[in-house]
C-alpha cells in the first residue's frame, strides 16, 4: 500500500493530542518463529515521510467520503458506566437492517463467520470460505473511501498500478502468521482487529463494532459497560468498553462506533503505514483522535490497530 497525500497538504505540525493510555498491552510474539507464512507476499512499499498535518487532512477526507457510516436513526447505543446495575437492553439495542445489508457490511459479516477465535488452531479455508475475503475487499475498494488511498491520480506515476495496490492490501491484512509460537498459522491482522481472538483465557483484539453487535445479537457477548465515550456527537464515535465473549473476558478494549468497515480499514491502513508501532494523530470531524498500531514481530503484517482512549 502507498501513502497518498493530496497536493498542497502539509504545513505546520499543529498541536499534537495529549498521549493517551493504551487500553491493551502490545502483542508480544511467543517465539522467534512466530511469523510463518509459506506463501510469498506482495509487500507494500514503505510510504514517504508524512507530517501530522497531512495525516489529519487525509483522515478528514476519508471521513467525508464515508457515505456508509451510520446516520440518524440507524444506530442507537445503550451506554452503561462500569459498576452500574446492568440493564436488559444490549449495547446497540437498534441497528438498522438497511445499514447492515449494505455491501461492505454484509460481506464483512459473512467473512467474520470464517474464523476460529482460539489461537493455536490452524486457520483453514474451505472452497466455500475462500471467496469472502476477496469479496469484502472488492466491495470496500468500490467505495469512495478506499479510492482515496489508491495510487492514481495523486501518486503521479511514482507507484505501481491499482492492481498491485489491491494485492498488497490483501497480503497486508489477510496474510497468515502464528500467535502460538509457530505451532499453527492461526492469525492475521484482519482476524485480530476485525474479528478478535482468544489467547491465554482472554479476548485479544476485537476492535470492530459490527462484530460486537453480531456477537451480542447471537447471545455470545455480554456488554459490561464503558469507561470512556468520545466527544463526537455523530458517528463515528470512539468508545472504551468491557465485555465477555463466550465467557472470555475483555477487561478493556476500544473501537470506532458507527463507522463503515471500509473506513476502519482505510484509517487503520493509513496509520499503520505512516506510524507503525507508534501513535497516529488523525482528525475526525475536527476532533483529535489517536490510533495505535503494532506490527507483528517487526514484520510487515499488522498485529493490531485501535483508537486510544484515556
Amino acid at each position: 500500500l502507498w501513502l497518498l497525500v493530496p497536493p498542497g497538504a502539509g504545513g505546520g505540525e499543529g498541536v499534537l493530542p495529549a498521549p493517551r493510555a493504551v487500553p491493551e498491552p502490545p502483542p508480544v510474539p511467543d517465539s522467534p518463529r512466530a511469523v510463518a507464512d509459506p506463501e510469498p507476499r506482495a509487500l507494500l512499499p514503505p510510504p514517504r515521510a508524512v507530517s501530522d498535518a497531512e495525516l489529519r487532512d487525509l483522515s478528514e477526507q476519508l471521513l467525508a467520503a464515508d457515505l456508509n457510516r451510520a446516520g440518524p436513526g440507524q444506530l442507537e447505543l445503550n451506554l452503561q458506566r462500569l459498576g452500574t446495575p446492568p440493564r436488559a437492553s444490549r449495547l446497540p439495542p437498534h441497528v438498522s437492517p438497511d445499514l447492515l445489508s449494505r455491501p461492505t457490511f454484509s460481506r464483512l459479516l459473512a467473512l467474520l463467520d470464517n474464523y476460529e477465535p482460539r489461537t493455536g488452531r490452524e486457520e483453514t479455508e474451505t472452497a466455500e470460505e475462500r471467496p469472502p475475503p476477496q469479496e469484502f475487499l472488492a466491495a470496500a475498494l468500490d467505495t469512495p473511501v478506499l479510492v482515496l488511498l489508491e495510487p492514481p491520480p495523486l501518486s503521479k506515476g511514482l507507484y505501481p498500478p491499482p492492481e498491485a495496490f489491491r494485492d498488497g492490501l490483501h497480503s497486508m491484512w489477510f496474510g497468515l502468521y502464528s500467535r502460538s509460537g509457530g505451532k499453527a498459522l492461526d492469525s492475521s491482522g484482519f482476524e485480530h482487529v476485525f474479528h478478535g481472538e482468544v489467547k491465554k483465557g482472554e479476548v485479544s483484539g476485537c476492535h470492530n463494532w459490527v462484530q460486537l453487535q453480531a456477537l451480542e445479537r447471537a447471545g455470545r457477548l455480554e456488554y459490561l459497560g464503558y469507561t470512556w465515550d468520545g466527544p463526537w456527537t455523530g458517528f463515528p464515535d470512539v468508545l472504551s468498553l468491557q465485555f465477555r465473549w463466550d465467557g472470555y473476558s475483555k477487561p478493556r478494549g476500544s473501537l470506532l462506533v458507527g463507522s463503515s468497515p471500509e473506513f476502519d480499514l482505510a484509517l487503520f491502513t493509513l496509520c499503520f503505514l505512516a506510524r507503525p508501532d507508534r501513535q497516529c494523530p488523525p482528525s475526525l470531524g475536527g476532533e483529535a483522535a489517536t490510533i495505535q498500531t503494532y506490527s507483528w514481530d517487526k514484520q510487515p503484517p499488522p498485529a493490531s490497530a485501535y483508537p486510544l482512549t484515556p
